[in-house]
């Protein structure tokens, strides 16, 4: 298992530059929680990025994400890894009872929560971006409406973080790989 073994399967059934971009920011977050529990940033990264890369070819839930855990166990991916992504989906009814899984399950929504609150910035830029600003937006329903808080919330709760170091340390694993998500910003003119 590496990562460009990883990148290759999600680029098979990925296509759509949004979700090539959501799977980067999981891993970022994912990663960058790796190294503050003190576990293995590559295992976290590669779960992270393969959470959703089935989604894009089978996007409802009858599908997703039952046909991606098929591919990863044929393929070889580590069962807690398997459970992890199945767990993330709260309508799977596979319990998140792993640290690995709860922490994916926290970082996810939320991940595409603050890159939607990054693109709607003048500056598009992560750099612009605090755990206040996301909490004000989290408050506007109408906002990323299709982004769960319910799940967002949960997920912190499953953590047993507090919220807004929670979203800060999501914040600062999205400024890594900013360039690489699309929320490096505009430059000024």
């Amino acid at each position: 298992m590496n990562r460009e073994k990883a990148w290759q399967l999600l680029t098979t059934y990925t296509k759509t530059e949004s979700l090539l971009r959501h799977a980067l920011a999981v891993e970022a977050a994912m990663r960058f929680y790796a190294k503050i529990f003190g576990e293995d940033e590559e295992y976290w990264g590669i779960t992270g990025l393969l959470h959703d890369f089935d989604y894009e070819t089978f996007p409802d839930e009858t599908n997703h994400p039952y046909r991606g855990n098929e591919i990863l166990k044929k393929e070889g991916y580590p069962e807690e890894m398997q459970n992890a992504i199945m767990g993330h989906a709260g309508y799977t009814g596979v319990a998140r009872d792993t640290l690995l899984a709860k922490t994916l399950f926290a970082v996810d929504e939320l991940a595409g929560f603050i890159m939607a609150v990054t693109m709607v910035r003048p500056s598009k830029s992560i750099l612009d971006v605090t755990p206040k600003s996301v909490k004000k937006k989290f408050k506007t329903r109408a906002f990323a409406a299709k982004v769960s808080r319910e799940e967002i919330s949960q997920g912190i709760r499953e953590l047993g973080v507090e919220e807004t170091e929670h979203i800060q340390r999501v914040i600062d694993a999205l400024k890594v790989v900013a360039d690489n998500i699309g929320l490096g910003g505009t430059p000024e003119l």
